[in-house]
């Protein structure tokens, strides 16, 4: 099996575009489509489906996925293995418009010809992730188990930095004109957070939300995309929903949505860094120094429970 194809399928996979892989790989978009057309023959099955907005994988693709990325793996452990260094760093983030990339971001333009792959799995259990990083797939990944009494032993969790929370509100709600709310403030309202997955992090972390606060969350209905979303709230008088700070949306003008900060306490989102115990790629250090020189966030704060343990 030609491993470049199962490269440029797995490059195509995580970033949902053929043109986007095809510019990470330093090829056309038709050689890209060529590899891929050539995989689909010899695995007799489709791999990808095409949407308005690139690429997404089929079912067999889905299966295909996981297996694929540990054969590339294999192979860039291989040549690394006769090119020490020769490697870029491999993270995972949640998304490329998280609070992770964003300050990933941060340190690559602080250090420019930094050698720096940001790639999202696009995996809802964190234990998925930590797989990951155990096999070598990536180099480290901002993920949290909230129960780090189960991670292996050859893998280990750091705190990175704390995410404070915002109110993102439409015009029309009711909140819209406040400069900050306390959560006691939220109580009632309608916070709409779709697609909250079962066993991830964020699951946990809205339920003791909920529980510590009496909030309203609301998880009804697939998450179709950050843009369904922000056209909801543009649209609503009372609907709202929580993002993070550092977190990157951008939309119309005319939706005129607001950012509001929550205090006293702030509600904060802890975010991890798992990587290997032993070994770790050497870029990785100058992260973990720039993540430690982000600034604290001033108090009260509120932190769910495996933060604070």
């Amino acid at each position: 099996m030609d491993t470049e194809a199962l490269r440029s399928f797995v490059r195509a996979a995580e970033l949902g575009q053929l043109r986007r892989a095809a510019d990470e790989l330093g090829v056309t978009q038709q050689a890209v489509s060529k590899r891929i057309a050539a995989l689909e023959r010899e695995l007799e099955v489709r791999l990808f489906t095409r949407n308005a907005r690139g690429v997404e994988l089929t079912l067999d693709g889905q299966a295909l996925l996981p297996h694929a990325r540990s054969v590339v793996s294999g192979v860039e452990r291989a040549v690394s293995a006769v090119r020490p260094g020769s490697r870029a760093l491999r993270i995972d983030v949640l998304g490329l418009r998280s609070a992770q990339a964003v300050v990933l971001h941060d340190y690559w333009r602080s250090r420019p010809g930094t050698d720096l792959d940001v790639v999202t799995l696009r995996v809802d259990d964190p234990r998925v992730a930590v797989a990951a990083v155990e096999a070598g797939d990536v180099d480290a990944s901002f993920r949290s188990v909230t129960d780090p009494a189960t991670l292996p032993p050859g893998v280990r969790m750091i705190h990175a930095f704390d995410s404070p929370l915002e109110l993102l509100v439409g015009p029309g709600h009711p909140l819209a004109s406040a400069r900050e709310l306390t959560p006691s403030q939220l109580r009632k309202h309608r916070i709409w957070v779709p697609g909250i997955a079962p066993r991830s992090e964020w699951g946990e972390f809205y339920d003791q939300l909920v529980t510590e606060f009496d909030l309203r969350i609301d998880a009804a209905g697939p998450h179709f995309g950050d843009e369904v979303l922000l056209d909801t709230l543009a649209d609503s008088a009372d609907v709202a929903t929580l993002v993070g700070a550092r977190d990157r949306y951008s939309w119309p003008t005319n939706h005129d949505l607001r950012r509001i900060p929550v205090v006293n306490p702030t509600l904060v989102y802890p975010l991890s860094l798992i990587l290997p115990r032993t070994n770790p790629h050497p870029g990785i250090s100058g992260v973990i120094a720039h993540l430690g020189s982000l600034p604290r966030l001033p108090e009260p704060v509120w932190l769910p429970s495996w933060a604070t343990a």
